[in-house]
């Protein structure tokens, strides 16, 4: 976990977030993240890591699910933590 930590700063990834879900025998995973613009893509990275999670990726996700990107209603961030993302 501390690696995959520092992999985030590169990516200005500041909230990432994995749920998992099993229903009728099938395991889902969701993921919930903050991710600030002009981050390092995980694809660019040479960090074992993220190689790791690329090749995870591409053995479990069904990439003919169609993701659905939320647009948020209510976003409740401190100002503290607001302007350390900034």
């Amino acid at each position: 976990m501390e690696e995959t930590l520092l992999t985030l700063d590169r990516e200005k990834m500041y909230v990432e977030n994995i749920f998992r879900e099993k229903l009728n025998g099938e395991e889902f995973l969701y993921w919930y993240s903050i991710q600030g613009k002009g981050g390092q893509q995980v694809e660019e990275s040479d960090s074992w890591v993220d190689k790791k999670h690329l090749q995870y990726w591409n053995e479990c996700i069904d990439n003919t699910f169609i993701t659905k990107d939320l647009k948020p209603s209510v976003i409740m961030i401190p100002n503290n933590v607001r302007h350390i993302m900034a």
